[in-house]
Parts: structure tokens; sequence; C-alpha cells
């Protein structure tokens, strides 16, 4: 299973150390990443895979949302079916 997760927020040194310290930590693998600075917001997105998350979808979600307080930034979980039927046309 994969997800998108999005980051938006005040730009700063350690923003992808401190996401991707997190997902290792739990051991989902980033498939792809894009990454941004507009007028000073920072903004990514990343398609992660699931398959090996040692925590439930809802523990992983509420360790994004700690950790997007701690930092000031909004971060966003997905599970990639969702997110493709959201934006399909």
């Amino acid at each position: 299973m994969k997800a998108i997760i999005s980051v938006l927020g005040g730009d700063r040194p350690g923003i992808i150390a401190e996401i991707s310290g997190c997902l290792y930590r739990h051991n989902l693998n980033i498939l792809d990443i894009t990454q941004t600075i507009l007028s000073g917001y920072f903004t990514m997105v990343m398609m992660v895979d699931l398959a090996g998350m040692n925590v439930s979808y809802a523990e992983m979600t509420a360790a994004l949302n700690e950790l997007g307080e701690k930092l000031g930034l909004e971060i966003r979980m997905q599970r990639s079916e969702i997110f493709d039927a959201m934006h399909r046309l």
C-alpha cells in the first residue's frame, strides 16, 4: 500500500531531515519526493510505501501530526487510492 504525504509551512533548515527521520523510525520507504520553496514557504510532496510500516496507519498519522506541530508545519498523509479518487477528473 502507498500513501501521499504533503508538507507545507515556513522554510527553515532541517525539515527534510526531521520528516525523513520520522518515516525511517516507522519503516516507511520514500518512493518519490519533490520539494520547493514558494515565497518563503516550504512545500513537499512524497509518495511512500507503507508495506513495512511498524505502526498502525492511525499511529503514523498521529506521529506526523505531532511532528508537524513541533516544526510549525502542516503534514498530511492520505492513502494513495483515496488521493487518486479525489483527484480523478
